[in-house]
């Protein structure tokens, strides 16, 4: 290889890598489908080897190509960051697309410790139950509900997404406090009003099943979001079966009680991801945002260990 680095070169396989495709590398770069074509040939003659399988417009990469973009996407990532900390501070802007429930429930609370704990954090939330799919800069990263399927993401073409699990959650009964006094066993709820949850991944026959029973048929209110399900059992209509880590002010505050804690068998399951494409990972924003999240969530974690999804 020559004693210089072909940066431009290089910028265009970076590009490539990224978008998934040299069109869309080229409207990236400001340059043609052509000329992104050409310096990524001239990079794989002076290198002696292919860099990419071509199969009409699409393109997957060769296994050498594979290594090259791991360390070029770090060599850049960290020229990024190096820029970032001598650079007069400016704003971070982060746009993040949330899960409704957790943006309302647990996110929104916790605004002010973010901004404050994150200086030059500024930041954007956009709810939706609607998975960002990465095809434009709208959203920078996605909290999404339900463990994310590479499908959703563009499959082998995609050019790869960092998933970070958000942590177990606790699935189990919640009510009012004037409610729990008749709930003493898990037939007791037979009796109740049982709040409905659409689109939950562990609603109530999971519950019953994991203590022995049978689901009973549903008779209570239903809804699409665990926020509005929350409320209506602060409120009194019916007992929610919802995950802690979303009832967390409701519960804390008393307006909401577990009758059966220590009495019964409760879900445990992984309900949150944290999504963003993989050159994310180098961005201040989002390495405030990571470092903020896993501290509030009590997970280990660091963004420089985490393996990349394909």
């Amino acid at each position: 290889m020559a004693p210089h680095l072909p940066l431009n070169a290089l910028r265009a396989f970076e590009a490539a890598t990224r978008t998934g495709s040299f069109r869309s590398a080229a409207d990236d770069l400001g340059l043609t489908p052509s000329a992104v074509s050409h310096a990524i040939r001239g990079l794989e003659r002076e290198l002696g080897t292919v860099l990419f399988e071509r199969e009409g417009r699409s393109i997957r990469l060769t296994p050498e190509g594979e290594t090259l973009m791991r360390h070029v996407e770090r060599g850049f990532g960290e020229l990024q960051l190096g820029i970032a900390s001598i650079a007069a501070r400016k704003p971070s802007l982060l746009k993040l697309h949330s899960a409704p429930s957790f943006a309302a429930q647990w996110l929104v609370p916790r605004l002010g410790r973010l901004l404050e704990e994150c200086q030059g954090l500024e930041l954007r939330i956009a709810a939706g139950t609607d998975y960002t799919r990465f095809l434009a800069d709208e959203f920078d990263g996605d909290i999404v509900y339900g463990a994310p399927q590479a499908e959703l993401y563009g499959g082998g073409a995609h050019p790869g997404m960092m998933i970070l699990p958000l942590g177990t959650e606790m699935v189990t009964p919640l009510c009012a406090p004037a409610l729990a006094p008749a709930i003493r066993t898990a037939r007791d709820l037979f009796d109740q009003v049982l709040i409905e949850s659409d689109n939950k991944r562990v609603r109530w026959p999971a519950w019953f099943a994991a203590n022995g029973l049978p689901s009973p048929p549903p008779r209570g209110p239903r809804f699409d979001r665990s926020f509005i399900s929350l409320s209506a059992a602060v409120n009194g209509l019916g007992v929610a079966l919802e995950s802690t880590l979303l009832a967390e002010q409701e519960i804390a505050t008393g307006r909401l009680v577990r009758p059966l804690a220590g009495l019964c068998e409760d879900v445990f399951y992984t309900g949150h991801w944290l999504v963003f494409p993989r050159a994310q990972r180098y961005a201040r924003s989002m390495r405030l945002f990571v470092d903020w999240l896993t501290r509030e969530l009590g997970l280990s974690f660091s963004l420089d260990d985490m393996a990349i999804e394909k």
